[in-house]
């Protein structure tokens, strides 16, 4: 059986945030997608936060949701093995996005490519294992900028 996660991260892949404000956002996020109050298909304990501060640029994917990657310059598909041992490699942490195409073998950065389903990197990740919701809106995620003093944008995946 699969899990949703959604994840908050910073529109800065580079950014992260003080403890206070990381912790401050997280608790909104989970007041967020744990279900409305009084809604009687609402399981507000199904939902586990993760808040991660990372030492290095981390890959936040969508997990099964990619079925594509493209790379912006020349349209081509990005073989999706390739990128895979790319985090491999790495193990996930990033010391740059600086990346060669391995199609047109064009410099660009790895948030730059075109992924079918949104992925993202992060220094910092609020992630919601089992959300009673799959997405914030744009104002929640206004909302969570605002406590964490950064904007920020979401990612879902099913693992």
């Amino acid at each position: 059986m699969s899990e949703n996660v959604l994840s908050v991260i910073p529109a800065d892949p580079h950014w992260q945030p003080a403890p206070e404000p990381g912790q401050r956002a997280a608790a909104l996020v989970l007041e967020m997608v744990s279900g409305a109050p009084g809604d009687p298909h609402a399981d507000p304990d199904a939902v586990e936060l993760d808040v991660d501060w990372y030492e290095a640029i981390s890959a936040v994917d969508c997990g099964q949701n990619l079925t594509r990657i493209d790379c912006p310059h020349c349209g081509a598909p990005v073989d999706r093995e390739w990128y895979a041992d790319l985090l491999e490699e790495h193990r996930g942490l990033l010391s740059t996005l600086d990346i060669t195409t391995p199609c047109c073998t064009t410099d660009t950065s790895l948030d730059r490519l075109d992924y079918d389903w949104p992925c993202g990197f992060a220094r910092f990740e609020i992630a919601a294992w089992n959300p009673q919701r799959l997405h914030l809106t744009a104002e929640e995620l206004t909302a969570v900028g605002r406590a964490l003093g950064h904007p920020v944008r979401q990612i879902l995946a099913r693992i």
